[in-house]
């Protein structure tokens, strides 16, 4: 095992970079948490300061700043002494107090399952890298160091923080292009979950050591003999394994065995210059023959985490398949260190945490796009469009200008639009990649250059953009324009209603303020005119009940009854004078004895308007107005009404719900349609593509009026997209 790091070994690094006066200010912070942690030891036995010493050492080898040390040296003080964040600022300076804040703020968080953790923990992962990038960079190191040490928790503290580390850290290290971080991190992890499985793939690889040292060895002999040959004197040439986790993960995939996974081995040619690399990989190719379509151009089109290289995949001695990288010097360092490379601290260089957060923004593109979605996300979490849309993005287009945008695979037009700026996708009518006019529905590929065509007159998104969108990004911005647009229609509607109540009550509308208004209706959370108005819009209550309640006539609540008769009046089609003699509760002019049934796939309920089929053999069917079977034929129709005397039968109807997902969704739709005094027959539910709740319910009724109360007990929950009845 590695010997533990002491001040000296800090130091001895801090100093290849960092001046003298640097170097006080890390010892003068390691002597502070020194003292702060005293008599405090980790569950190995050590003193409790050894933690923070080796994450401060680790943060030294990436060549971070004196501030950005000094916090790796206090990261736990906040959190685990009685210095306040005041207290530090005296001491150090506001960079170090802030960043010690963030690193704990994250540490209060407490890991529960995998889905509430990427609600919550993300949330705080995120929202402190877009303050501060360093903040996440002294919470990684410090991760890094806990599963180096792993093996002291309990086994199952063990497994929570290493499934966490799988979960969270190790993806955001990949996403910032920390490679020998991230590949650390899910070796440690996966050895932790699942020992038995990591200890096979390590002692497989470790039965061809030998032998794939021998091809390393002989490949790399090669390309050197190769490349002095041809006038490159400068370069270096390193071979490396996959890391475990990744070859787990490919054997998984791609249901292949170690000995199928051809491309365990890599190696890696580090030139000067870029024209070095393009040489370089013409000579390999001329050496061995390289396989089709494993070709990658990673310097020309870099990843969003800044990583760059060429990629090449070759049939080696005795038929063994190579991985082979080609790179600079500088793309080598951003490949190991990712964010870290670009910033190294260098002292008098005009260093400032500002000038360092503009340029992360200005490079990494996805950084920036992380900021936008933080600081302008409509909904209240944003963080599962920021986990779908930054973090798992992996296909890379372009604007007309070059500009690079990432998306997730499987976008679309409308998805690079709403990227751009919520109003180009609002004015978006069509799109052109590659200089060819697409339809919205084209799935855009890496490399495509995209030219969005936008028009003034365009009335907006509907509801059929919903398809066109795989982002949730762009669906919520489509989603937040519907919405506000039916708002906006059914808030003049509720006006227009107000306003003929109450002239014809001879009431002054002004005389309704928003004081007004709070004093009434603030139990019915209706707190000013404009609320009020959408509410009548919506039919949750009705102008003469907003009067009433203002005059006091009556204490009224959201009209539902009011509105369920009125809907009543036009939908159903119930005779008042006729009666019948059958067990349906159809009348038929002329026929008190027909052989009646209902029509299965319609489900008709008592109160529906309906039409007779007279059908051969089997009687008069009895049909809902608009069943897809009536519109198939306009003859042997009959009219038919209900009797509204009738009673005692039971009706079944099935509903089709679409709602946004969260937990306990269908369980709330139970509940709400439960308190409708309706039974439930049966529920199913599943997602679909969209992630959407799709929930079907069967119920048992007995008139239309108790399905319209369930109807609206479920449109009236926040989270609802919309009920149908269904066709069958």
């Amino acid at each position: 095992m590695e010997q533990p790091k002491t001040l000296e070994d800090l130091i001895s690094v801090c100093k290849t970079y960092l001046n003298d006066e640097s170097i006080k200010f890390i010892t003068k912070a390691y002597n502070v948490a020194e003292v702060q942690h005293q008599g405090q030891f980790r569950k190995s036995g050590d003193p409790y300061i050894q933690h923070p010493l080796e994450v401060a050492y680790i943060l030294a080898t990436l060549h971070t700043g004196p501030s950005t040390i000094a916090a790796g040296l206090l990261h736990d003080v906040l959190e685990d002494t009685n210095m306040t964040k005041e207290e530090m600022a005296k001491h150090f300076n506001n960079e170090v107090a802030e960043i010690v804040d963030g690193v704990t703020k994250i540490s209060k968080l407490k890991y529960m399952t995998k889905s509430k953790a990427l609600a919550h923990t993300h949330e705080k992962l995120i929202l402190a890298m877009s303050k501060d990038i360093r903040v996440i960079l002294v919470k990684l190191v410090d991760r890094l160091h806990n599963m180096r040490t792993i093996d002291y928790q309990t086994p199952e503290k063990k497994m929570r923080i290493s499934q966490e580390t799988l979960d969270l850290y190790a993806p955001i290290a990949h996403r910032l292009g920390m490679y020998r971080i991230k590949a650390e991190l899910e070796d440690l992890s996966f050895k932790a979950l699942q020992p038995e499985t990591y200890k096979e793939i390590s002692d497989a690889i470790g039965e061809k050591k030998d032998q794939r040292e021998n091809d390393i060895e002989y490949m790399t002999k090669e390309i050197e003999k190769n490349l002095k040959e041809n006038g490159i004197e400068k370069f270096d040439i390193k071979g490396r394994i996959k890391n475990i986790y990744s070859i787990h993960n490919k054997m998984v995939t791609k249901n292949k065995t170690i000995d199928e996974i051809y491309d365990l081995l890599a190696l890696r040619i580090i030139v000067p210059t870029v024209s070095d690399c393009y040489r370089v990989l013409g000579l390999v190719h001329s050496i061995w023959n390289p396989l089709p379509k494993r070709f990658k151009d990673y310097i020309a089109v870099p990843k969003a985490n800044l990583y760059q290289s060429l990629h090449t995949t070759v049939v080696g001695r005795a038929g063994h398949i190579f991985e082979i990288q080609v790179r600079t010097y500088d793309m080598d360092d951003v490949a190991e260190l990712g964010v870290a490379a670009h910033w190294a601290y260098k002292e008098n260089a005009g260093y400032s945490p500002e000038k360092e957060q503009l340029e992360i923004t200005q490079k990494l593109k996805w950084f920036k796009d992380l900021t936008t979605y933080v600081e302008n996300a409509d909904n209240e979490d944003p963080i599962n469009d920021i986990k779908d849309d930054i973090f798992s993005a992996n296909v890379f287009v372009f604007t007309p200008k070059g500009d690079v945008y990432d998306l997730p695979s499987g976008s679309m037009p409308l998805d690079f639009a709403y990227r751009i700026h919520s109003e180009v996708g609002n004015k978006t009518v069509g799109a052109i990649v590659n200089g060819k006019i697409v339809p919205l529905t084209y799935k855009l590929q890496t490399g495509d250059v995209v030219e969005i065509k936008t028009s003034k007159s365009c009335l907006g998104p509907t509801t059929a953009w919903l398809k066109l969108t795989k982002t949730n990004h762009a669906r919520n911005k489509v989603k937040n324009f519907i919405n506000k647009a039916m708002r906006d229609e059914l808030t003049a509607k509720g006006l227009e209603d107000l306003e003929k109540y109450c002239k014809q009550k001879n009431y002054d509308i002004k005389l309704i303020t928003d004081e007004v208004i709070n004093e009434h209706f603030s139990k019915l959370n209706i707190k000013n005119f404009d609320e009020l108005c959408w509410e009548i819009g919506k039919n949750t209550i009705s102008s003469q009940g907003v009067l009433n309640k203002i005059l006091g006539l009556v204490d009224v609540k959201p009209d539902d009854q009011q509105v369920l008769q009125q809907y009543s009046e036009e939908t159903s089609s119930i005779r008042t004078n006729n009666h019948t003699k059958n067990d349906y509760g159809v009348y038929i002019e002329g026929l008190d004895k027909a052989q009646i049934k209902l029509g299965n796939c319609c489900q008709p309920v008592l109160g529906d308007k309906i039409f007779g089929y007279i059908s051969k053999g089997n009687g008069i069917i009895i049909h809902r107005q608009g069943c897809p079977n009536l519109a198939k034929t306009s003859e042997r129709l009959i009219n038919v009404s209900w009797d509204s005397d009738f009673k005692g039968r039971i009706y079944f109807a099935t509903l089709k719900v679409f709602a946004q997902d969260r937990v306990n969704i269908v369980a709330d739709m139970i509940n709400a349609l439960n308190n409708c005094n309706v039974t439930i027959a049966s529920v199913t539910s599943s997602k679909n593509n969209r992630e959407e709740c799709v929930a079907k319910f069967k119920l048992q009724v007995a008139n239309l009026d108790e399905l319209d109360k369930a109807i609206l007990a479920l449109q009236k929950m926040p989270e609802m997209y919309s009920v149908e009845r269904m066709f069958k």
